[in-house]
C-alpha cells in the first residue's frame, strides 16, 4: 500500500475517535466554575454561624451539572472519578482559598467568612445564590 493510501486510510480510522475525544471536566468551565462557586459558598456557610447554606438548591444544581456532563458524552464513572479525585479537591481547595485570602477572608477570623458572605448575598452573585442569611 502506498504512503498516502495508508496516510488515509489512518485518518479514516483515527477520525471517530478524535470526535470522541473529551477534555477532562476541569476544563468544561460550566460544570467546574460551578462546582467552585458551591463549594466557596459552602466554606462560607461552614465557618460563618450567622449564615446558611442553601443546601437543597445545591444539590439540584449539581444534579443538573451531572446531566449536563452525562449530555456532553461523560459517564457517571468519569463524573464521579474527577469528584472524588484528591487532585481535584487540591485544584479546588488551592482556587478557593486564594478566592477567600483576596476577599480577606482568614479561618482565624469566623467573622470575615460573615462579611464576605453578606456582601455575596447581597450582590446575589454566582456564590451568593447558595448563601441565605439567617
Amino acid at each position: 500500500m502506498s504512503g498516502m493510501k495508508t496516510l488515509a486510510l489512518l485518518s479514516l480510522l483515527t477520525l471517530p475517535a478524535m470526535a470522541d475525544a473529551k477534555p477532562p471536566l476541569r476544563e468544561v468551565k460550566e460544570i467546574d466554575n460551578e462546582l467552585y462557586y458551591i463549594a466557596i459558598a459552602n466554606e462560607i456557610s461552614d465557618y460563618c454561624p450567622s449564615i446558611s447554606g442553601r443546601r437543597m438548591k445545591a444539590i439540584g444544581v449539581m444534579w443538573g451539572l451531572r446531566s449536563k456532563a452525562n449530555k456532553l458524552g461523560y459517564s457517571d464513572k468519569e463524573i464521579r472519578a474527577y469528584v472524588e479525585s484528591y487532585t481535584e479537591k487540591d485544584r479546588m481547595r488551592a482556587k478557593g482559598e486564594a478566592y477567600l485570602a483576596q476577599h480577606g477572608v482568614t479561618y482565624d477570623n469566623p467573622n470575615s467568612f460573615c462579611t464576605l458572605g453578606r456582601a455575596e448575598i447581597e450582590r446575589n452573585s454566582a456564590i451568593g445564590v447558595y448563601l441565605r442569611a439567617n
